[in-house]
C-alpha cells in the first residue's frame, strides 16, 4: 500500500515540532476540530504536511479561493513528490444563472463556460481518491457541491485485464455508456478510437491514452503512455454525472 512521504530540505523549527506533535495527537485521538495559529510565512503548510506524513490518511485541504488553493497545490506537490496531489475547483469560467425579469416579462437562460483544464484537474483527482490512499484534494470552498454518487461513478467503471473475456465490441459499447465519444481525428480527452483490432482510449484526465488489443472476445494486451504494458487497469467515467444502464 502507497504511503506518504514528505520530501523535503528543511527541517521544523521553533514551535513546529510542539504543533505537529499536539496536532497528530489530537487527529489520534479524534479530535472533531484543532486550530493552528501563525502569520503569514511562519510555515503552517510545512507544519501540516508533517502532520499528514505521521497521519498517513488521505487528506482534503480547503481554502476560500482558487489562488490560494493553488499556491497551496503547488506546495503539497512539492513535499509529497511521491504522493497523489490534485487540484479541484469549479471549472466554470463563466455562470449566468437562469433568471426572470418580472418588470419586463424577460426570461434570462443559464449560460455557463467551462474550463477544460480544470474538468481534467477534477477527474485526475476523483480518480485518485478512489484508487490510492496516499491522496491529498487542494479544493476551494466549491467541493463541496455534489458532483454524483461516488457508488454510481465507480460502478459503472470497467475494469480490465489481459487475457480477460471481452470483445472489441463491448467495450466500446461500455465506453459510449460511460460518456466517451469516439472521434477518429483527434486526440480529445474522453474520446476513443476503433484501429483495427486495436482500441485507442483518451482518459478524460488529459493525461493518458490507453491503447487495447483484443484477439477475438479476449484481451490481448494493455498498453498506457504512461506505464507502457500493464496486466490490468481501471478505466472510470468521462463525465462525474453518470447512472447504470438499468436506471
Amino acid at each position: 500500500m502507497s504511503k506518504f512521504k514528505l520530501i523535503s530540505k528543511f527541517q521544523p523549527t521553533g514551535d513546529q515540532p510542539t504543533a505537529i506533535e499536539k496536532l497528530t495527537e489530537g487527529v489520534f485521538a479524534g479530535a472533531k476540530a484543532q486550530t493552528l495559529l501563525g502569520v503569514t510565512g511562519s510555515g503552517k503548510t510545512f507544519t501540516l504536511a508533517n502532520v499528514i506524513n505521521n497521519v498517513q490518511k488521505p487528506t482534503l485541504v480547503i481554502s476560500h479561493n482558487k489562488t490560494l488553493a493553488w499556491q497551496l497545490y503547488q506546495e503539497f506537490k512539492d513535499f509529497f513528490p511521491e504522493n497523489e496531489v490534485h487540484y479541484f475547483v469549479s471549472y466554470y469560467d463563466y455562470y449566468q444563472p437562469e433568471a426572470y425579469i418580472p418588470q419586463t416579462d424577460t426570461y434570462i437562460e443559464k449560460d455557463a463556460k467551462i474550463n477544460e483544464t480544470i474538468d481534467k484537474l477534477r477527474h485526475a483527482a476523483t480518480q485518485a481518491i478512489l484508487t490510492r490512499p496516499d491522496t491529498i484534494i487542494i479544493s476551494s470552498v466549491s467541493c463541496i457541491y455534489n458532483i454524483g454518487d461516488p457508488n454510481e461513478y465507480q460502478k459503472i467503471a470497467v475494469e480490465l485485464k489481459t487475457g480477460g473475456a471481452m470483445s472489441r465490441r463491448d467495450l466500446t459499447r461500455r465506453l459510449i455508456l460511460m460518456q466517451f465519444n469516439r472521434n477518429n481525428y483527434s486526440n480529445l480527452p474522453g474520446t476513443f478510437r476503433l484501429k483495427g483490432e486495436t482500441l485507442e482510449i483518451d482518459l478524460p484526465t488529459g493525461e493518458e491514452m490507453i491503447r487495447i488489443t483484443f484477439s477475438g472476445a479476449i484481451i490481448e494486451k494493455i498498453w498506457s503512455s504512461q506505464k507502457g504494458v500493464v496486466d490490468s487497469l481501471t478505466l472510470f467515467p468521462a463525465k462525474h454525472f453518470v447512472t447504470e444502464e438499468t436506471k
